[in-house]
């Protein structure tokens, strides 16, 4: 499917539901652009978008740059390009975390509200081992999975090396760890305003005694990382702990309601309840939950997959869900609304028919939100584009 007919699709399905009286504008400029197309600079594949809007308008796509292919592991950079024009057009790639032969990814940027400076919250392991191998416990702490924050203080044209935050945020029995994927969140109303919160999965080992390898999908469970100094400093926040087989949360992402709670969703890694989409609230700045992860049945159509979820302004903005839309398929990108804070979802628009895998949503303009996803016509890893879309207000 073209650009211009993927336009077309937009235009019929999503101008109806989310455009008001007097919001026309919303529908000019580009509709879409192509920041990263594997094979191109370098690198095998690019995978895992992410993506905010500096407070000088700035469109940061951040990813993760593959050099010798879409596998997970191996050599592996967080990579980024920047755009001053709301997504149309980008400027150079420039490579944040080299990986130098090891993995550097999962990157989860956010807007530090009190200094502007874009903080980003990545994670680590050696290029010569697997995710199963970690999560069987075979391979030493320094190999392992790690936790490293960069700050830039430049709109994102440089950033600080990474400096490990392992031992703040990890807990000595867990194995696999990965940030996000996609935009963190800072807090902005209520006692925690100005707290950055990372969305974030672990697993943890089996019980002693137990002939689990630990491989298995029910040792996966959600947390969150928080910072409440501009990421000077970072504490454990809330902790899934199930382990029972039935919900297991893996890849989150979180958005701050109106009303000042968070809500999570989750990714639900094989679990044998029925349905791919876990969601949960926190009222207390992700410290903990106000109840366990459960699946939400109105994302039914999600297959097992990373999603996005932005809260759109205001008290009755609201709050936007992104994934492929066919079951046990990666294809099919859509956005979804809730008018009720997340206990209910309504499928909004179909991006594209084509392939499709994880995304980010942002807001770039008053009418306008930005999709950064995966997608293609051959793969989901073809390339990963920038879809800008009417929203209304």
């Amino acid at each position: 499917m073209t650009i211009l007919s993927r336009t077309l699709l937009v235009t019929a399905v999503l101008i109806a539901p989310f455009t008001v009286a007097g919001h026309a504008s919303a529908r000019s400029g580009c509709a879409s652009s192509v920041p990263y197309v594997s094979g191109d600079g370098g690198y095998d594949t690019y995978r895992i978008p992410a993506t905010v809007v500096t407070d000088l308008g700035t469109v940061l796509a951040f990813a993760e740059g593959r050099h010798n292919d879409a596998g997970d592991t191996g050599n592996i950079d967080v990579v980024l390009r920047r755009s001053t024009d709301g997504g149309c057009t980008w400027g150079p790639l420039s490579v944040v975390a080299a990986g130098d032969g090891d993995t550097r990814g999962n990157p989860a940027p956010v807007v530090d509200p009190r200094t502007g400076a874009i903080v980003l919250v990545t994670s680590y392991n050696s290029g010569g081992v697997t995710e199963g191998q970690i999560m069987r416990g075979e391979v030493t702490p320094e190999q392992s999975r790690r936790v490293f924050v960069q700050r830039s203080w430049d709109d994102g044209r440089t950033f600080t090396a990474p400096r490990d935050i392992t031992g703040e945020v990890k807990l000595p029995s867990w194995r696999w760890y990965a940030t996000g994927p996609g935009h963190a969140i800072a807090l902005t109303r209520g006692p925690y305003a100005g707290r950055l919160v990372i969305p974030a999965n672990h697993s943890a080992a089996p019980a002693a005694g137990s002939t689990d390898t630990g491989q298995e999908a029910k040792y996966y469970g959600g947390h969150a990382l928080y910072s409440d100094d501009g990421g000077e400093t970072w504490r454990l926040g809330f902790v899934d702990a199930t382990y029972n087989g039935v919900d297991n949360a893996n890849e989150s992402t979180a958005a701050e309601l109106p009303d000042g709670r968070l809500y999570f969703s989750s990714r639900d890694q094989l679990g044998t309840s029925t349905g791919n989409r876990l969601d949960t609230y926190s009222s207390d700045g992700g410290t903990s939950l106000d109840r366990p992860y459960a699946v939400q049945h109105t994302l039914d159509d999600v297959p097992v997959v990373e999603g996005s979820v932005l809260q759109l302004p205001g008290t009755g903005g609201a709050l936007l869900f992104s994934a492929p839309s066919v079951p046990n398929v990666r294809q099919s990108m859509a956005i979804w609304r809730s008018g009720d804070g997340g206990a209910s979802f309504v499928k909004a628009v179909t991006l594209s028919r084509e392939w499709a895998g994880y995304s980010d949503l942002v807001r770039v303009g008053a009418e306008t939100v930005g999709v950064l996803y995966e997608t293609g016509a051959v793969s989901a890893y073809d390339s990963i584009e920038f879809r800008r879309v009417p929203i209304g207000t």
